[in-house]
């Protein structure tokens, strides 16, 4: 199966091509939850753009920019490779400035109780790369949220959201379309999946 791989981030891609992820949801109030958090550990702060509520996730697998057309087959893939998951246990462990030296973003590190995002990752991954839709990371998978991104000179201080944050259960798994803009990214929901356990 053709693909088209990863081009210039800010030329928006070449025609006919969609930039998509994979990703799991947390649950609608543990967003709003890590939202009012991250509002409130970073008020008065203008080195760091928040990431908007809508778009808190965790990422399965970026795939860059395919051809639309591969669409419908990148979403059976998915179904195929999240077929007999269940929803993960993700528990908020504290706030990462990645990457160390000059950190661009700010994550919530989430830790894995039981073991079912990463097995949710590798099937995905592996029915994806197995279908030429995906080129799997070289590093480790590693379950987090994208709390903020550092702006140009920002000193990426640390910041505390314990207290509150629950261990949670991601039921949904969803393909996102990222649009790239001046303004930021912002990530079009394609299709979901609804996940047992």
């Amino acid at each position: 199966m053709a693909r088209t791989f990863r081009s210039e981030p800010r030329a928006g891609g070449p025609v006919g091509t969609a930039r998509l992820f994979v990703a799991l949801d947390p649950p609608a109030e543990v967003r709003e939850a890590i939202a009012e958090r991250t509002r409130s550990a970073c008020a008065g702060r203008d080195d760091l753009r928040l990431v908007p509520i809508e778009a808190l996730h965790v990422t399965l697998a970026f795939l860059g920019h395919l051809l639309e057309s591969l669409i419908p087959p990148v979403w059976s893939t998915v179904v195929a490779g999240a077929s007999g998951s269940n929803a993960p246990l993700l528990d908020p462990r504290g706030v990462r400035a990645l990457p160390p030296g000059r950190p661009r973003l700010l994550a919530l590190d989430l830790a894995d109780t039981g073991g079912a995002c990463a097995a949710l990752h590798d099937g995905v991954a592996r029915e994806l790369a197995a279908a030429a839709l995906y080129e799997p990371e070289q590093r480790p998978f590693w379950p987090h949220v994208t709390l903020a991104r550092v702006r140009r000179g920002g000193r990426a201080e640390p910041i505390d959201l314990r207290g509150g944050l629950e261990p949670f259960r991601a039921r949904e798994v969803t393909l996102y379309r990222s649009r790239l803009s001046p303004a930021g990214a912002r990530y079009e929901p394609l299709e979901r999946l609804r996940l047992g356990g």
